[in-house]
């Protein structure tokens, strides 16, 4: 059985599903909550289709439903009740007619093909039968656990302040938003780093780092950061603030390493 093209199967056929889903509802930003999720499908189709299980394989599922699960009832509470977000409404009307169509493959077969390859580590991991837990293990489960704090503490400090009545239009300062612009989104990228570095048991799994690489530029320089900070340009309180905080690692110069 070829792990990668159960993989690569499950995850077209869960796009697809999403599509149809956003057409019915007439709202393509409903990927966002089935980002999370897909991994969640993705592991679960693995175990069921894998006929030797290893506690080292057990751990890495762990981790990516614990990850999937949080984002997922996340990402559904922050968009309940809203219109389609911003970044898709605006793609939305620039496609004009042609939008049902751009909007599957732009869109969702597009995160199709980043989902596939950020889930490399936990397709690899299914392909050895490496038992033992290595150094690059523990180091690994370290960086998700550190990630996964930051990235959830950032979120429910986020979600907190915009819930007070006088904060509403400000941008946020405070807690860790005060050592980077971006913590919820440094904690994704490093958690990542995590899973990638903990799937690593030999050279032949060093593919398994592609999917944190890949994570982190997105989130910095693609669809998170320079989305998200397109918003607020011109703004002199956005501008004070950019001066003083990191984008995006925290502590590491005055605007940060990256």
């Amino acid at each position: 059985m070829n792990i990668f093209l159960v993989a690569g199967i499950t995850i077209f056929t869960y796009m697809v599903l999403f599509y149809l889903v956003a057409r019915i509802l007439k709202n393509n930003s409903i990927i966002d909550i089935g980002w999370g999720s897909g991994f969640i499908v993705i592991a679960t189709i693995l175990l069921i289709a894998t006929k030797d299980i290893y506690p080292r394989t057990v751990i890495l599922v762990f981790m990516i439903l614990l990850w999937g699960l949080r984002l997922t009832i996340h990402i559904y509470n922050r968009n309940k009740g809203k219109p389609e977000d911003f970044r898709y409404a605006s793609w939305r009307q620039s496609w004009g007619n042609k939008e049902p169509w751009i909007a599957f493959y732009k869109i969702f077969m597009f995160q199709g093909l980043i989902m596939f390859i950020i889930s490399f580590p936990l397709i690899l991991t299914f392909t050895t039968n490496n038992e033992s837990i290595r150094l690059t293990g523990f180091i690994g489960i370290a960086l998700f656990i550190a990630g996964f704090l930051i990235e959830t503490v950032g979120d429910y400090q986020l979600t907190a302040f915009r819930q007070k009545q006088n904060n509403k239009g400000k941008i946020i300062t405070t807690g860790l938003w005060k050592y980077t612009r971006h913590p919820n989104y440094f904690g994704e990228a490093l958690l990542w780093w995590g899973i990638g570095i903990y799937a690593v048991s030999g050279m032949s799994d060093l593919p398994a780092l592609i999917s944190p690489l890949v994570m982190t530029l997105l989130l910095r320089y693609v669809s998170g950061v320079p989305m998200l900070e397109r918003k607020y340009e011109g703004r002199k309180d956005f501008t004070d603030y950019a001066e003083k905080t990191p984008v995006f690692i925290p502590f590491i110069g005055r605007k940060g390493l990256l």
